[in-house]
């Protein structure tokens, strides 16, 4: 006899030997350094700015969208899989069980998050409201785990509904309201966030009884979104180490390919153009260059100590080049480019040129950061560490790491 149950358990326990394996690669020894010191640097930077607070400080709107952001994104995690749209769908008036485990995963996989950006906003909140005690603040954080499983069970009856556009308008609404409930909690406006609890618990009493209108479960969008999800986390991990399944995403960006696609048309510059297409058009490689790039601006720019600021210039351009590596393997599952009459090392070559460019432009546009905020010194120092530290990350510690990969 099918128990659902046995069944999720046995879901859950490879999808967790599978995740945790990957896991291990993302948080090695590079990406801890990296996390401690970001960690570091962001704490003691917020401990320094809670102690020049303004009176006026938005406090209560801050911590009400992010709390209101918090609650709202609540994926429900089913663990199905394509094969299930043909051999579960019999047995789909057998799997309660099956899908009240998944919520209950999805709620408990969330928490991390919950009590990840209470604890950041505690001392943001006492340093503005110091005539309150811990109790107000405990009595927020229940409400937040109240309104984190409502929400939960609000985009699980939600998924019975066909039309894309009915759940983008629910979702929409709860995230408005979600934010105003909490930031009337915070700002200590009880009846204002009671009546704004009130008009959710309409909206969440109306997504249960509009999915009792829709019979069945809609097997291939939990599919979908479950396959979503997966193929995000793959492409995290396959940016530290080969994930065989994973599918990319292949975008045509023509304008884009043909500004970097000038290269002299000749045998050796064959994985040139290669690389620098597969750079411009995967789904992966350029938009994490641009996110490092635009995060590590910030830091540049909002950071107040000068090496500091060039210590982060220095990190994210390490970082950049890091994760640019598996440009190298990307096209490992392809026989076409084992079959080029061009010479092996031609392909190390190409990817090591190509890295230290990306580097380079990454250093010039940093060094221009200082430049536009006057900071002359850091310019100088940016420009020139950053330009040495590129050769000799680039042409020591990848260069060796591709030639052990041949």
């Amino acid at each position: 006899m099918f128990d659902s149950h046995t069944f999720f358990m046995k879901r859950f326990s490879a999808h967790l030997k599978e995740t945790s394996r990957y896991l291990r690669y993302i948080f090695n020894g590079h990406i801890a350094f990296a996390m401690l010191f970001f960690v570091s640097a962001l704490a003691y930077y917020y401990q320094q700015a809670l102690t020049q607070l303004p009176a006026n400080f938005p406090t209560a709107l801050l911590m009400g969208i992010v709390f209101g952001g918090i609650v709202s994104y609540s994926p429900v995690r089913t663990l199905l899989k394509e094969p299930d749209l043909v051999f579960l769908i019999a047995a789909e008036n057998k799997m309660q069980a099956y899908f009240r485990n998944a919520l209950i995963y999805s709620f408990v996989i969330q928490l991390y998050l919950v009590l990840l950006i209470t604890a950041a906003f505690g001392p943001l909140y006492f340093a503005t409201y110091t005539d309150r005690d811990i109790t107000f603040y405990l009595l927020s954080f229940v409400v937040l785990l109240i309104f984190k499983i409502w929400n939960l069970l609000a985009n699980w009856w939600m998924l019975k509904v066909r039309e894309p556009q009915m759940r983008q308008l629910d979702l929409f609404v709860r995230v408005l309201l979600n934010m105003a409930v909490f930031y009337f909690l915070i700002n200590g406006n009880m009846i204002l966030a009671g009546i704004a609890t009130l008009l959710f618990i309409i909206v969440f009493f109306y997504d249960y009884s509009l999915s009792k209108k829709h019979a069945g479960v809609l097997w291939d969008l939990l599919v979908q979104k479950d396959q979503n999800r997966m193929q995000t986390f793959y492409r995290l991990a396959n940016m530290f180490a080969d994930v065989p399944h994973i599918k990319t995403p292949i975008k045509k960006r023509q304008w884009l390919v043909s500004l970097v696609s000038k290269v002299p048309f000749t045998q050796k510059n064959t994985f040139d153009y290669l690389y620098r297409i597969t750079f411009v058009r995967s789904g992966d490689y350029m938009g994490m260059y641009f996110r490092l790039l635009v995060i590590g601006g910030l830091f540049i720019y909002y950071i107040p100590n000068l090496w500091m600021k060039i210590l982060f210039a220095i990190l994210f351009l390490y970082l950049s080049s890091f994760q640019m590596m598996s440009l190298y393997q990307h096209h490992r599952t392809i026989i076409w480019p084992e079959l080029y009459p061009v010479e092996e090392s031609l392909r190390k070559k190409a990817i090591v040129k190509l890295l230290f460019q990306l580097g380079f432009i990454q250093t010039v546009l940093f060094s221009l950061l200082f430049l536009i905020m006057q900071a002359y010194i850091g310019f100088f120092v940016t420009l020139i560490g950053g330009t040495l530290f590129n050769y000799l990350f680039i042409n020591g510690y990848v260069s060796g790491k591709l030639a052990a990969k041949q």
